[in-house]
């Protein structure tokens, strides 16, 4: 699915203000609009639901009009998009409150990986509750609003809304917006409670956060596209981070100083990592793919493809074509994105909640009789402690375990052994 389209979306939703003083009148011609116009321009919105299904699921919000607020009403979509079951089809609302904080999930549970620096101390910290609501509940209410069948899809979404602290007062998990209480355990069991303010925007990369896993490989650089070369172990690390051209570097332009390097240094392996790439268009990496089919690198213990939670949407397209045409070996978690979908997505904004309604216009079927998710071909269960350490559990799997020789590392590659 075309990037732009997201961002044009996001453009949309995030110049339009919205009134906090909504009337019932105003619920009342959101949904109606929205009944009318959402099956006329969905590809097959009754695919996975009923249109009989669909208008009382509608009807059920209109009847609770008096009490809805932008936040419910929010969240009230959001619960009506699940009903669709379709991963495209989904709200752009204007959220403009960011908690400051960052989490990720391990083995099911939720941990800190970015804070306030305030709150440096508790980073690899478990989450166990948010204003006095443990995970256990928030994540059954977190249920209701996001797509679930699809685990990763749910954990992806999960954490990418759990700071949001308008999304956190639609479930009912707070009372405003301003501010959140949280509840942490470290590995001694010792209990934290600390409150937390949120500040304006929803870009958690403009806040001033403290992170954790900073040497982590996969975060030495930034771009749409990066590569790094581990001389010393003769593997060559490509992340591609969004199907996005880059317009001061096209990725013609480096797919060629990517095969000049794999010509000159004659790389044992290659890692192609997807795991952070929800999607785009799939046709940008198409030069890679076509040369890396006919490299003496594509063997299976030579071409390694990292997917994960977030690879999602044109990713799983590239992860599926290269499954199904060439030997490489896949490793790490299911794809958030089905491998046939429903996409090609557009939008539109309600009339009075300028709040976007995103829909597919097409149905993606690569892969004849496939259902759920891409699954890796070796499962990867990524743990908060090497996490924190900096180590990298599906590039552990790769690269060689051999001691770090004494005085300053040879590459930066090795800070994840």
């Amino acid at each position: 699915m075309n990037k732009l389209l997201f961002t044009i979306l996001f453009v949309l939703v995030s110049t339009l203000g919205f009134s906090q003083t909504l009337t019932k009148a105003d619920f009342l011609e959101d949904l109606d609009f929205l009944k009318r116009t959402l099956p006329a321009k969905h590809t097959n919105l009754f695919a996975k639901t009923t249109k009989a299904t669909f208008e009382k699921l509608v009807d059920d919000i209109a009847s609770k009009a008096d009490s809805l607020n932008y936040e419910t009403f929010t969240v009230a979509l959001f619960k009506l998009m699940v009903s669709i079951k379709d991963e495209h089809t989904f709200v752009e609302a204007k959220f403009n409150r960011i908690l400051p904080i960052q989490l990720d999930m391990f083995n099911d549970e939720v941990y800190i990986t970015a804070i306030d620096p305030a709150f440096a101390s508790l980073l690899g910290t478990k989450l166990v509750a948010i204003n006095k609501h443990s995970f256990k509940q928030i994540n059954a209410l977190f249920k209701e609003a996001i797509l679930s069948e699809n685990r990763s899809y749910f954990n992806d979404h999960l954490l990418r809304f759990i700071n949001n602290p308008a999304f956190l007062k639609g479930l009912g998990i707070i009372d405003s917006d301003k501010e959140a209480a949280f509840t942490f355990v470290d590995r001694n069991n010792k209990i934290s409670k600390i409150k937390l303010t949120s500040s304006e925007g929803n870009d958690l990369k403009k806040l001033n956060l403290t992170a954790g896993a900073v040497n982590l490989l996969s975060k030495k650089k930034k771009g749409n596209y990066w590569y790094d070369y581990d001389a010393a172990h003769k593997i060559l690390y490509f992340n591609y981070t969004t199907c996005r051209e880059d317009p001061a570097h096209p990725f013609d332009q480096f797919n060629q100083e990517l095969f000049t390097l794999i010509n000159a240094e004659h790389p044992n392996k290659i890692v192609l990592d997807l795991r952070y790439n929800n999607g785009g268009n799939s046709g940008i990496l198409t030069p890679f793919i076509d040369q890396i089919k006919n490299s003496y690198l594509n063997r299976k213990d030579s071409f390694f493809v990292l997917i994960g939670k977030n690879t999602f949407s044109s990713a799983v397209m590239n992860a599926v074509e290269l499954k199904k045409n060439s030997n490489a070996t896949f490793i790490g978690e299911e794809t958030s994105g089905s491998i046939n979908h429903y996409g090609e997505v557009r939008g539109f904004s309600l009339p009075k909640s300028d709040i976007v309604i995103a829909y597919s216009t097409k149905y993606w079927e690569v892969w004849k009789g496939k259902k759920g998710p891409l699954k890796p071909d070796i499962d990867i269960k990524y743990t908060i402690e090497n996490y924190m350490k900096g180590k990298d559990e599906a590039l552990m799997s790769i690269w060689p375990q051999r001691p770090q020789p004494k005085g300053k590392p040879i590459s930066s590659a090795l800070i994840l052994q």
